[in-house]
């Protein structure tokens, strides 16, 4: 194997970012989450707490959601999936979905392709307003 030199500190925070240092951006009541964007696409860092949901909704973006911890009803196309940790649920663009997070939080990592603008202003807003210090 080449050795190959280490990135300088510049180059590595031009391309890397430790996802818990992104301020949390609310997305709907109880449920928070770190936004990361990129040039073509948005990864999105969720917790949502028990007791919440999503209204059912749609957006242009692509949306592949990724369970980590807990479990959530998801509602695609006015019927409801039972998701757990593991389960990857694939959204094409457009599709009615919604969400309810039901006695226990529930972790995620959303992927949108493109990145949803709605989110990007979430982002600008919880960075505008994280204390400086």
């Amino acid at each position: 194997m080449p050795e190959l030199p280490y990135a300088s500190d510049e180059e590595f925070t031009q391309r890397i970012v430790h996802y818990p240092d992104v301020p949390l951006a609310e997305l709907v009541p109880g449920t928070t989450s770190h936004i990361v964007v990129g040039e073509r696409g948005l990864v999105s860092f969720l917790t949502m707490s028990a007791g919440t949901h999503f209204p059912p909704h749609r957006h242009e973006a692509e949306q592949i959601m990724i369970v980590i911890d807990g479990y959530m009803d998801e509602i695609i196309e006015g019927k409801l999936y039972r998701v757990k940790p593991g389960d990857v649920i694939v959204l094409p663009s457009n599709v009615l979905h919604g969400g309810y997070i039901r006695e226990v939080d529930c972790r995620a990592i959303d992927i949108f392709v493109p990145p949803r603008a709605d989110y990007v202003e979430k982002l600008r807003q919880a960075v505008a307003s994280r204390p400086r210090g």
